[in-house]
């Protein structure tokens, strides 16, 4: 059974490298973007629909939704930030953008389009956690606060949502390929330092994420629910 997926972030590298994968899985994609250029770009290349939005916007999701259509098969969440600081550097409002980027805008997400959802049989929702609420990061108090929420939001809409609507979440170590990531990558040397902290001595890609993505949303991960899968290198369980 194929249908619509709908993917917020949808221009970004998981969410395009997940759209690429659900796509030759038959589905009908509507991608969601701030920057409308990088959005059509990607839309083009994936015969796509496309809404331009802000997630930090609250109006925003109801257009979306609306957009998107009556049904959908499936949510893919894949928005997100890395925001480094010590807990001294860190202001109110870098707590609040994270809350609303990673948590919030992905609860909205789901409220939104909770009725396209359940029209559908067996449909699925994706969100991304991190390595970092599983293994305590210096550094990372509001992206691990923000994250955990969203491990928090899978587990309690698991149970409210079943059995019509499956929800899990994605929990990555650093990727290679992702802008969100090019702060901490500046050079080979770090590049390098940083993937020796993994188990398999390498950093994750975009495409290691958009693999378990599109299974979870496929019909083979049909008893899957209320789960919180690590893609990240054996980092969260193994000392490397």
């Amino acid at each position: 059974m194929s249908g619509k997926i709908l993917i917020y972030g949808g221009s970004g590298a998981v969410g395009f490298a997940s759209a690429e994968l659900l796509k030759d899985a038959g589905y009908n994609l509507h991608l969601v973007g701030s920057n409308e250029e990088k959005l059509k770009a990607a839309a083009q290349k994936l015969g796509a629909d496309i809404s331009v939005a802000d997630v930090k916007d609250p109006e925003s999701f109801s257009k979306v939704a609306e957009e998107a259509g009556k049904e959908l098969a499936g949510l893919v969440y894949a928005v997100g930030s890395i925001n480094l600081k010590s807990l001294r550097r860190l202001s109110v409002e870098d707590f609040i953008e994270d809350f609303r980027l990673n948590s919030l805008g992905a609860a909205l997400a789901i409220q939104s389009s909770l009725s396209a959802l359940k029209k559908h049989k067996n449909s699925s929702i994706v969100l991304y956690s991190s390595v970092a609420v599983q293994q305590g990061l210096s550094m990372h108090a509001s992206l691990s606060m923000s994250k955990g929420a969203v491990e928090g939001l899978v587990r309690s809409l698991a149970a409210e949502l079943a059995p019509d609507i499956r929800v899990n979440g994605i929990a990555p170590s650093l990727l290679g390929d992702s802008s969100l990531s090019s702060s901490i990558l500046r050079d080979e040397k770090t590049v390098d330092s940083m993937a020796k902290t993994h188990a398999l001595k390498r950093l994750g890609s975009a495409s290691d994420i958009a693999s378990l993505t599109a299974f979870l949303i496929s019909e083979k991960a049909s008893w899957i629910t209320g789960q919180i899968m690590g893609v990240d290198g054996g980092r969260s369980v193994i000392q490397a």
